[in-house]
């Protein structure tokens, strides 16, 4: 692993273990007061920090995995294990987003039988409160850190800390709703669980299909594709670019190429203008961009 890779590494595992601990502590937390304070938003909020915190173990466990160099099993590196982990927190926003719609609507089912839901506390309140503060305020950190080193899964745990704060919000306003209005306004409780449960679903999705759009090789939006070929044919001495294939691996892009070159040039200098397009696509687009040029002869 190079010296800039062990930094990165280092960086993104740092502000990964600081969400780790702020979820640890906002779980026990917000579980403790939805509890005391008879909150099924609050207790369902509380479950969405538990998971916080076991995919910021995935990502700690998964951006170690792909910082690793390319190996005999591995040619093209292990890049795709960050994609994988971004993935797996995706899948982890449904299962919770499917938890909390579920058991809310058990509780909307027993309002409609004749039950009453119990006042939340004013402990629950203050706990949703406190929750989105923290939450949008690790969001911000983690999604600045987690671009500029370009980590996919580090952005998509960013994105599993804006949910939570999301979720705190609807839960504030179902617990406020309930707790000031009176007794045949504490459904907003459940309600606003199941609001935040949707959100969750929308954010899970996202997450989910990018990762899965990498995994199966999707190829790089048409811009950076168009990118890619301003910079191959910048060379005078490089024309007719075809077959062209991209696709990211983790933080990085793959790029093959075909061109066509003066059939009368020599093997070294063809090599040598070949290598300096590759300097200027990593030089782009990241110095562990891998590139492939294939030149064929230009036969006019």
């Amino acid at each position: 692993m190079t010296e800039n890779n062990k930094a990165r590494v280092g960086i993104l595992c740092r502000v990964t273990w600081i969400g780790s601990i702020v979820n640890l502590v906002l779980a026990a937390g917000k579980l403790a007061a939805g509890i005391l304070g008879r909150s099924g938003a609050m207790v369902a909020d509380a479950v969405h920090s538990i998971s916080d915190l076991a995919t910021d173990l995935v990502v700690l466990a998964f951006v170690r995995i792909s910082a690793r160099p390319k190996d005999e099993s591995h040619d093209y590196g292990h890049g795709k294990f960050e994609t994988l982990a971004t993935v797996i927190v995706g899948l982890a926003l449904f299962a919770v987003a499917v938890g909390i719609f579920v058991d809310s609507v058990q509780k909307i089912v027993e309002v409609l039988h004749g039950q009453v839901i119990a006042r939340p506390g004013m402990v629950a309140l203050i706990a949703a409160a406190v929750s989105i503060v923290a939450k949008e305020a690790l969001y911000r950190y983690t999604v600045r850190v987690g671009r500029r080193y370009d980590s996919p899964a580090v952005v998509a745990n960013a994105w599993h800390h804006r949910s939570d704060a999301l979720s705190s919000i609807g839960t504030l306003v179902g617990i406020g709703g309930a707790y000031f209005l009176g007794e045949k306004w504490r459904l907003l409780d459940p309600l606003a669980a199941i609001v935040v449960a949707a959100l969750i679903v929308k954010v899970s999705y996202d997450l989910v299909a990018s990762g899965l759009n990498e995994l199966l090789e999707k190829s790089l939006p048409r811009e950076i594709e168009e990118k890619i070929l301003a910079i191959v044919t910048e060379d005078p001495h490089v024309c007719d670019p075809h077959n062209l294939k991209t696709r990211r691996i983790g933080s990085s892009i793959a790029v093959e190429v075909h061109v066509r070159m003066n059939a009368e040039m020599s093997v070294r200098e063809s090599h040598a203008i070949t290598k300096e397009i590759e300097r200027k696509l990593k030089e782009a687009f990241g110095p562990a961009t891998q590139a492939i040029i294939h030149v064929e002869p230009l036969d006019s």
